[in-house]
């Protein structure tokens, strides 16, 4: 029989030390860790590149997992019980709401979300499940920054993308609108991440009321919002009863 194939090995090793780092690593980096030379280990990397398991950011030249790898590791997420706790949640909320809802996760600085759910129209959609959203930029991960899942430091470094013109990418700004998500207890976005685009969400808490994720309503900034960029009241009750449920059902304290 077939022993082990070395490159295999070596490829799983490389992506096991990108997943468990806080950050994106050099090649440098990946190398001594590995007790690889370098030029073995950026092969593997270039090869891990190629097929979109690895991902090289083109300022620093480091490397981190690439969605590729985040889309087939989505397979565990139906047996991860935040998801299966909310599924049904989410989908009557969507029914209710008439709007798409997303469950999200921190993941390495940024949002991973779990779960999607379509908007119940006929119009063309793309699942989101497996993709990575700004924590800084969405109200997902506003939530999660603002209840501490994920550290603000996270949102901040690199310096935070302007994906619009109204995008929070200073501290002072992103210190401001989280001290006002923990005091409503939801977070908005509104415009922040796509011109026309809006969204709402509340934390998920787990034993101990600690915030285990967050889910979120979102679509046209029209629907969303009302005539002064808020947030419609009936949309953020539907939001905050099913946060409740599925917090209940984790077994977080009635909050």
């Amino acid at each position: 029989m077939a022993g082990p194939v070395q490159s295999i090995e070596r490829a799983a090793a490389i992506l096991r030390l990108l997943a468990g780092g806080p950050r994106r690593l050099g090649l440098g980096e990946v190398a001594a860790s590995l007790g690889l030379a370098k030029g073995t280990a950026h092969g593997i990397l270039r090869t891990l590149q190629h097929v979109d398991f690895v991902e090289q950011d083109a300022a620093t030249g480091k490397y981190q997992l690439g969605a590729a790898l985040l889309h087939l590791g989505t397979s565990y997420l139906d047996v991860n019980e935040l998801r299966s706790r909310s599924i049904n949640w989410a989908d009557a909320l969507a029914a209710r709401s008439g709007e798409s809802v997303r469950l999200g996760t921190p993941l390495e600085g940024r949002v991973l979300v779990v779960h999607h759910v379509f908007r119940p129209d006929d119009t063309l959609q793309s699942l989101e499940v497996g993709s990575l959203l700004p924590l800084h930029a969405s109200s997902l991960g506003k939530v999660l920054l603002a209840f501490g899942s994920a550290p603000l430091d996270e949102a901040l470094e690199p310096a935070p993308e302007a994906y619009t013109r109204h995008t929070l990418v200073t501290r002072a700004q992103l210190t401001q609108a989280l001290a006002d998500v923990r005091e409503t207890g939801w977070a908005a976005e509104v415009q922040e991440m796509s011109m026309g685009e809006a969204g709402v969400a509340m934390p998920i808490r787990g034993h101990g009321g600690l915030v285990v994720g967050a889910i979120g309503l979102s679509g046209a900034v029209e629907r969303i919002c009302d005539g002064q960029g808020r947030p419609r009241p009936a949309l953020v009750t539907l939001l905050r009863d099913a946060a409740r449920a599925i917090s209940r059902d984790l077994g977080a304290a009635r909050w």
